[in-house]
């Protein structure tokens, strides 16, 4: 995998993730796919340390990993998609395998890099959107699927956008992701409103209106200011600490594989 993709998804990677996961659950079917999931192993609210290696492994194996470990990880990930289907009682249709879902929820990987390189002032490369297929192509996305450049993305998104709607219970379950509140009560109060404060700063504007969230030009530069600190502290870091936690994931994987324990 290039290294432009790998070093776009380090450094503010973590800080933008609720935001990302924001951006795919805004997609109705998305949505309701996760939070009717009856794969009790992977509520994050039951068992946030597990949902969280699911996610980054996902992301480091796509990244970072060979061919080999990415067919490993799409069958592992398969056996758990497989039983996340609407019933009669949901109010959307959606099925784990929907090669268009999965392609939604890898473009907004994509446009996440984007925008952390944007507010760090790293442009992104036709080169980099090239790698990115990656992130869809390791499950069920084919590589046709993909937009052929990134003017046919920003034509994907902007279309995906008027798809984006947040109803009111979709909108609790993600304000209790922005708040913290899958951790123990210590660690959401102490870093709730931080949380809340950089998340959404990473969502783009209609995300922030779909979930509520006010936002004015100067939360945008105290926001810019603290992505523009970061970016001088990330670069500065020696690579091995860039990587951080997709590296220990990484090796997680390949330790699990060894032993044959199984991956999700």
């Amino acid at each position: 995998m290039g290294d432009e993709l790998r070093e776009s998804l380090l450094g503010a990677g973590l800080l933008a993730g609720t935001a990302n996961v924001i951006m795919q659950l805004g997609r109705p079917a998305v949505g309701y796919g996760v939070m009717e999931s009856s794969v009790e192993s992977g509520d994050l609210f039951r068992h946030p340390l597990k949902r969280a290696r699911t996610t980054y492994t996902y992301l480091a194996v796509a990244v970072l990993g060979t061919d080999e470990e990415r067919a490993a990880y799409r069958q592992a990930v398969n056996t758990s998609h497989v039983q996340v289907r609407s019933t009669d009682e949901s109010p959307v249709r959606y099925n784990a395998f929907d090669p268009e879902l999965q392609l939604w929820v890898a473009a907004c990987l994509y446009q996440g890099i984007e925008d952390i390189l944007e507010v760090m002032g790293r442009p992104a490369s036709e080169g980099l959107y090239e790698q990115a297929a990656v992130l869809g192509t390791t499950l069920q996305v084919r590589p046709e699927m993909w937009p052929a450049d990134r003017e046919a993305f920003a034509e994907y998104w902007a279309a995906g956008l008027g798809r984006v709607e947040i109803d009111d219970r979709t909108r609790a379950y993600l304000t209790d992701l922005v708040d913290l509140r899958f951790l123990p009560r210590p660690f959401s109060v102490l870093f709730g409103r931080f949380h809340r404060f950089v998340t959404t700063g990473f969502l783009p504007g209609r995300f922030r209106e779909q979930m509520l969230l006010p936002w004015s030009a100067a939360d945008q530069r105290r926001f810019e200011r603290l992505m523009r600190g970061l970016s001088l502290v990330v670069e500065r870091l020696p690579g091995v600490a860039r990587q951080f936690p997709f590296n220990v994931y990484l090796h997680d994987l390949r330790r699990r594989r060894r032993a044959g324990r199984p991956l999700v």
